[in-house]
Parts: C-alpha cells; sequence; structure tokens
C-alpha cells in the first residue's frame, strides 16, 4: 500500500496563499510520482538506478584526475541545466574501461528526467540482439518495437556504444539510428571505451617492455565515419581522464 501525501492527502493538489488570494496548486508529489514512473519505465539497470552527480566518487589520492574529473562533473551538470540545447542536443563520454562513464550519464538522464522529459537506456550490444530478434516472425513485439523505440525516445542514452564485432548491418543500423536523431534534433547520450584522436584519444601505444606498438581500434572504424560524424556533430565531447579503475574505488 503506498504512502498517502500527507500535503494534498492524495489529492494532488493543494491551496497556496500570495498576496491575499488563495488557489489551487499542484503539490510536489506529483511530480516526484510522474519522476518515479519515468525512471521506471526508462529501462537503467538496478546497479545505476541511484546514480547522480552528487554521488559520483572523486580520487583523493590523484589531484591531477581529482580536477580533470570535477571539471568534467561540472561540465554534465552543465549539459543537463541547458538542457535542451539545439546546436549540440548530445553528450558524449569517452574513456577506457572503469573511468565511471555510465554512472556519468545516467546521472545526467536523471537529472533530466527530474525535469519531466522521457528518458530510455539501452545498453548498445543488448540494443542490437534485440533489433536483431525484432526480424524473427516469431519474436515478441517489444523486440519489434526496439528499433523504433531508439528512434522516437525524447532522450535515449546509448551505453558502451562500438562495443560489438563490425558488420555491414550493425554500421548501417548504428548510422541510422544517430542520422535519424541528429536530423531531428532528438538528444542522444552515449559512453563509449572507444578511442578519437580529434577528441585527444591517444590511438597508437607503445607496448610496455617491447619495442613494439600497440594500434587501437578508433570509434569511426568500429561504428563507421557516418555515425561518429554525426555524433561529434549533435554532441558536446568528454573525454575521461587516465585514472585508476572507478568500480575499485567505489567498492572501497
Amino acid at each position: 500500500m503506498s504512502e498517502v501525501c500527507p500535503r494534498c492527502g492524495g489529492s494532488g493538489w493543494i491551496i497556496l496563499e500570495k498576496e491575499g488570494f488563495s488557489g489551487a496548486g499542484r503539490c510536489d508529489c506529483v511530480r516526484a510520482g510522474r519522476v518515479r514512473r519515468l525512471e521506471d519505465k526508462a529501462g537503467i539497470p538496478p546497479l545505476y538506478r541511484n546514480a547522480s552527480l552528487d554521488n559520483f566518487l572523486l580520487p583523493r589520492d590523484n589531484p591531477s584526475s581529482r580536477e580533470s574529473l570535477t571539471h568534467i562533473v561540472r561540465t554534465v551538470r552543465s549539459y543537463t541545466k541547458e538542457f535542451p540545447c539545439e546546436d549540440r542536443p548530445g553528450l558524449l563520454l569517452l574513456g577506457d574501461p572503469g573511468t565511471g562513464k555510465t554512472h556519468l550519464a545516467v546521472a545526467a538522464l536523471r537529472m533530466l528526467m527530474a525535469k519531466g522529459f522521457e528518458g530510455l537506456f539501452f545498453d548498445y550490444q543488448h540494443l542490437l540482439d534485440r533489433i536483431r530478434s525484432g526480424y524473427d516472425q516469431a519474436s515478441g513485439s517489444s523486440d519489434k518495437e526496439a528499433y523504433r523505440s531508439v528512434l522516437e525516445a525524447e532522450v535515449l542514452l546509448l551505453d558502451d556504444l562500438g562495443a560489438h564485432r563490425v558488420t555491414d548491418w550493425v554500421e548501417d543500423t548504428i548510422t541510422s539510428i544517430v542520422t535519424y536523431r541528429c536530423n531531428n534534433r532528438k538528444p542522444l547520450i552515449a559512453t563509449t571505451n572507444l578511442p578519437d584522436p580529434d577528441a585527444g584519444s591517444t590511438v597508437v601505444e607503445r607496448v610496455p617492455g617491447s619495442t613494439s606498438y600497440d594500434v587501437r581500434v578508433t570509434l569511426a572504424e568500429r561504428i563507421g565515419p557516418r555515425a561518429r560524424s554525426r555524433l561529434f556533430e549533435m554532441c558536446r565531447v568528454v573525454r575521461m581522464p587516465l585514472m585508476e579503475d572507478y568500480r575499485v574505488r567505489h567498492a572501497r
């Protein structure tokens, strides 16, 4: 049994007094209830359901990383405060695994839902699996609607973008999604572990203890140059600093 709001008695309305006049107004519980419903429908994994900028852990023993991450948190907060922004309605977080990208992305999505916008979370790999399953005549209605839902979602969060082997179908699918959202100015929040030279990422790295070099697969190579170009056109691009694994730090 749900609790009855003590302010409005469950009606959703309260009496407001202003300058000697009385009138009816919406109770805060209505907004809070809507936000809860939006979060329940968004598909955010349980691990991140409470992610916020306030509980994002900054490193204590690395002043440089702490300063960089503090600036990134401010950038994410600024993005949510200024939302929606016509020029760049999206947010792209790039960085190595374990740098806290998903936490920040979900925190941003939750802040937008708190403002009343509808959000949808999808893991990139899971999304592609759902879209592919939708072509099967025996698949459920939710799988058949997966592609349409990511096109039309008010705010879409794609986590771990590019975490899939490259095929023509994958490249065409992600290009279609990103292009549609870019052309229609539909906000996209995305995270990726893949580097991008234009974002300041290092692509060629020396192998420790060796004279050889390792060339990393780039974002453009994994999702295609067209999708990558559209992402950079529509998103504020944030590169995460090199640092200790966020999950390890959070577990302490």
